[in-house]
Order: C-alpha cells, then structure tokens, then sequence
C-alpha cells in the first residue's frame, strides 16, 4: 500500500500515556527496519522503552493515517535554550513516504513552543542522512546509550523563529509526494 496515494491523510495529535508500550514497538520496529540482528535489537530495548510520564502533554506527537493506525512519533525533550530530540520513529512501512519530514517538522515547531533554540539528535548512523536532508548537521560523537564501544553522530538543528520559513514543513492533512 502506498501511503502517498491521492486519497491519504496523514493526522498529527498529541501522543497519549496509554500508547507507551505500542510505540516502544514501533520504535524498535523502526530501528529493526536497517537490518540490526536480533541480538543488536535486545540490547536497545531498554533504551527505546517509553514509559507513560516519557509522554507528557505537549513533548510528543504521533502522526497516523486516515485510519487511525499510528506510522510513527516524535519526542522532544530538554529545556531551553537547547532541547533535544529524543526519539523520532516511523513504522517501516511508512519509511520514506513524508511521514518523518512531517515529525521532524512537528518537532521542531514543539521546540520552538518550549522557547529551544537548538535541538541535540543522538543520531543513528542510519538516520543521519535524513538529519542532514532536514538541515541538522553533526557536530561530534556520542556512545551509544545501549552497545558499548558503539558510537553515533551528534548532531544539532536549530529550531527556526516563528517568522522563519520552514523548508521541512508539510501542510496539515496531506502527505507529501
């Protein structure tokens, strides 16, 4: 199914407590989708385990379809000047339709709410080209919170003023093609 068809919607909304244990699995399904084995998998679980008080109001968005199935979420965590970006998965089916550019959007507008000035992306070596694309840039190496001796790219984005123009947004209700 492809989700850039002319009739799909993509929704944005608060994510919820209650969906802390289904999108830890979409993150780990997200993570999964880049060929990690299963061993790599376990030992990032705990790390990609979202507890209900992780999904306070206001830091996390979820994106879903017309029908309600959630394709991913974003979390934003931190206080100003600089926050982090905590998480931003996509379910694999949903990879490299617009569902992400729209999160990374979403993200960086609940920043900009917050009062950040910069967002911190522990990157996976994975996402990093997609960070890029969004205008993030690496700005060192962090280790890895869940493989020792493993180490990702540290990125930064800064989070555009209210008057600035968003490359990365995508209009509300749509999908990109």
């Amino acid at each position: 199914m492809s989700l850039t068809s002319s009739g799909d919607r993509l929704r944005v909304r608060p994510a919820r407590a209650d969906e802390a244990p289904a999108l830890s699995e979409l993150a780990l399904r997200s993570k999964g989708h880049w060929g990690y084995d299963a061993a790599f998998l376990t030992a990032c679980r705990d790390e990609l385990t979202l507890k209900p008080e992780d999904l306070t109001p206001g830091n996390a968005t979820v994106a879903e379809d017309g029908t309600g199935r959630v394709l991913g979420f974003v979390l934003i965590d931190g206080a100003p000047p600089r926050g982090r970006l905590d998480m931003l998965f996509v379910d694999p089916s949903a990879i490299g339709s617009g569902v992400g550019r729209r999160l990374y959007a979403e993200g960086l507008a609940t920043a900009r709410r917050l009062g950040m000035r910069s967002l911190a992306i522990d990157a996976d070596p994975n996402a990093e080209p997609f960070y890029r694309a969004m205008g993030a840039r690496v700005v060192g190496t962090v280790p890895s919170g869940s493989v020792a001796g493993r180490v990702l790219p540290l990125m930064e984005a800064d989070v555009p003023r209210d008057d600035a123009p968003h490359a990365s947004a995508v209009p509300a209700g749509s999908l990109p093609r």
